[in-house]
């Protein structure tokens, strides 16, 4: 059988035979209906070719030396090969032991691609080869994974790091192994003859002390724990947005989890200041896989979380809690920040379009978070800042938020920010479809999500601004007795900023039913490394200089404790924030409260007037004035500790804030 147009024909008890339209070599049709699209040959001869072709090299432009960098060499360039050496030389000296001259030999590189790494390693090891005490770990290649993009990053966790998946919006779901919070009895701060002037020690300080052979021990073993892998992450990254005062820290961990978290949390360099990043003021060992060895003097558990301010070094063994790294590196800013005269602050900070900047204080529960975060301002971050002469900067290069129970009508902003790039610490999903349910509380109740700050709409890039206007300090009061707003003066600020207040509402498994009052200096005591007074009284300095207001704001209750009165509406609370932000409640009448002597509003526009002054809301008058006196007497019960703590020669400024606190 054949076609009248000879297109195919069939041949006797033969397979059919195919022929294109026309003769083969022959040109193609003018109508196009038959067009070649065949495409020359892949220039790749293996497999191996070919996927190195799938890649294009990082570029890396070469930039002229800054002033200072290197002495009479102004105009001078450095070549990309020598440029890698140096960041080698740079990353083979912060893995050094103490036991040897030099470091371990590195490459740059994952081990598990195949060609390149052995060059590379034969161009290198020639002047970073130990000379001394020599071990089998010296004898072998550490391969650096240097400041990995997050779907390089990706890629690692999910193919190495066992309970890495990716969720239905793209965020990488990790576990953070046995710990889901941070250790902070196991944190450990090296006391030499500087910091036992320096840093606050004894009865309500975080910071535990520990020698420096100790923490040398700690450091030696997480080096050799680092050393011993095949791999190892580096991130060298920026903190403090303010271009004047930032810090360079190198972040060294073995887990792609751990770097793709301070990917996000630390800011990101260009490739034009990595080319001049150098020696980092600050380094983080992360061997947290790793357990330290409770022989060792100062250990009590397998985990251990070391400072030591002189060496400009922090070691994390036994916990693989994310956490860990960005809170040990806001501990540090705490301390070397003062150290310059800029205030470090655990805080929210909002901008209006106006200019006018807003602090937002306030532990778990109080609302800094949702406060904080409005459409109508700019979020210059969520959590750490610093107060300079410059202004206000944040520290971090992103957020770091709670997800227990979040959905997309309480907080659209993060979670809409969960999607690629962001890191979702020990969530529950659906081993399906990947969804994940936030109010899955299976692994851990403290569920988090880390992410850029850029995936917030509203976010300010750079994250500075100018001297706040005003100082929000918040509070959820359950005991339903104080104001839902009062005026602060300055040593009423600096009181109830020291105090650092809130109340939590115990839960009914223990059968306690009673608010339970919680402070925290600072509102941020985990974290603080000078006296709490010290940074008060920084607060307040600036406040006046910069004309700034301090404000009490309660988010808790009224009418009666919880379990008797109601908690104060969300819209309330807003409208009184707004009234703030606007300038409203400077111009407002004020009277005075009894014991502790605040000044509260007599109106506020869109707030019922009968909630401004709590008593007003309680039926049972007796019952206020004996709760309100119960929760005064717990505030002096706090203050007492810092109460012996004078600020100055004559200590009379110490003298003022006590006095500002309450009075009966």
């Amino acid at each position: 059988m054949a076609a009248d147009n000879g297109s195919f024909s069939f041949g006797d008890g033969a397979l059919p035979k195919i022929q294109t339209n026309g003769s083969a070599g022959t040109k193609k049709r003018d109508n196009g209906i038959c067009h070649d699209d065949s495409t020359p040959p892949v220039k790749a001869q293996t497999i191996h070719e070919l996927h190195s072709l799938q890649q294009k090299k990082r570029s890396a432009p070469t930039t002229p030396i800054k002033d200072g960098a290197a002495a009479g060499a102004t105009f001078a360039t450095i070549s990309e090969e020598d440029r890698q050496k140096l960041q080698l030389q740079s990353i083979s000296a912060s893995l050094a032991s103490l036991t040897r001259e030099t470091g371990p030999k590195v490459v740059r590189g994952d081990p598990a691609k195949k060609g390149g790494a052995s060059k590379t390693a034969t161009e290198h090891h020639h002047y970073i080869a130990p000379t001394i005490s020599v071990s089998d770990s010296s004898l072998k290649f550490t391969h650096v994974l240097y400041n990995l993009s997050p779907a390089e990053l990706y890629e690692q966790a999910i193919k190495y790091e066992k309970g890495s998946f990716i969720t239905s919006t793209g965020a990488l779901a990790t576990l953070s192994g046995a710990k889901t919070g941070r250790s902070p009895r196991d944190k450990r701060v090296v006391k030499d003859d500087t910091t036992s002037e320096e840093l606050w020690w004894g009865k309500g300080s975080p910071n535990i002390e520990m020698d420096e052979h100790t923490f040398l021990t700690n450091r030696e073993r997480a080096v050799d724990y680092l050393n011993s892998l095949d791999k190892v992450f580096v991130n060298d990254q920026f903190l403090n947005w303010d271009p004047e005062n930032k810090i360079k820290v190198r972040i060294i961990s073995a887990r792609a989890y751990h770097s793709l978290f301070m990917h996000n949390m630390c800011i990101r360099p260009t490739p034009e200041e990595l080319e001049d990043f150098g020696t980092p003021d600050f380094t983080i060992y992360n061997a947290g896989q790793f357990p330290c060895n409770r022989y060792t003097h100062y250990m009590t558990t397998s985990t251990s979380v070391d400072l030591n301010l002189a060496r400009r070094e922090m070691v994390i063994l036994g916990t693989q809690y994310a956490g860990e790294m960005k809170k040990g590196l806001f501990s540090v800013m705490h301390y070397l920040m003062p150290k310059r005269q800029i205030l470090s602050l655990h805080s929210g900070c909002n901008m209006g379009k106006d200019g006018d900047v807003a602090l937002f204080f306030g532990l778990s529960g109080t609302g800094k978070t949702t406060l904080s975060t409005d459409h109508n301002r700019y979020l210059i971050g969520d959590d750490e800042h610093c107060w300079s002469d410059n202004g206000v900067s944040n520290i971090e290069g992103g957020c770091y938020a709670k997800c227990i129970d979040l959905s997309g009508e309480k907080e659209p902003d993060i979670w809409n920010a969960i999607k690629f790039g962001t890191v979702l610490e020990n969530v529950v999903f659906d081993e399906h479809t990947r969804e994940v349910d936030y109010e899955d509380k299976s692994v851990t109740e403290n569920t988090r999500a880390a992410y850029p700050i850029e995936y917030i709409p509203n976010a300010k890039l750079p994250c500075v601004g100018p001297h706040p206007k005003n100082v929000i300090l918040l509070a959820c009061d359950a005991f339903g007795v104080l104001p839902p707003v009062s005026k602060l003066n300055l040593a009423q600020t600096m009181y109830h900023f020291i105090s650092g207040y809130t109340a939590l509402v115990a839960g009914t498994e223990d059968g306690i039913k009673e608010p339970q009052a919680t402070f925290s200096a600072c509102f941020g005591a985990a974290f603080i490394m000078l006296h709490p007074t010290k940074y008060a009284a920084m607060l307040a300095e600036k406040m006046q200089m910069y004309g700034a207001t301090g404000w009490l704001v309660n988010t808790g209750w009224s009418g009666g404790r919880y379990g008797v009165g109601k908690r104060i509406k969300l819209q309330h609370t807003r409208k009184i924030i707004d009234a703030i932000h606007s300038g409203e409640l400077l111009n407002a009448n004020y009277k005075k409260t009894g014991v502790f002597g605040l000044e509260i509003p007599t109106a506020i526009e869109g707030v019922p007037t009968e909630i401004l002054d709590p008593i007003n809301t309680w039926e049972d008058k007796a019952a206020y004035k004996e709760t309100l006196l119960k929760l005064a007497g717990l505030f002096k019960n706090n203050f007492a500790v810092f109460a012996a703590h004078k600020i100055g020669n004559d200590g009379s400024l110490t003298d003022e804030i006590v006095a500002a606190g309450p009075n009966f």
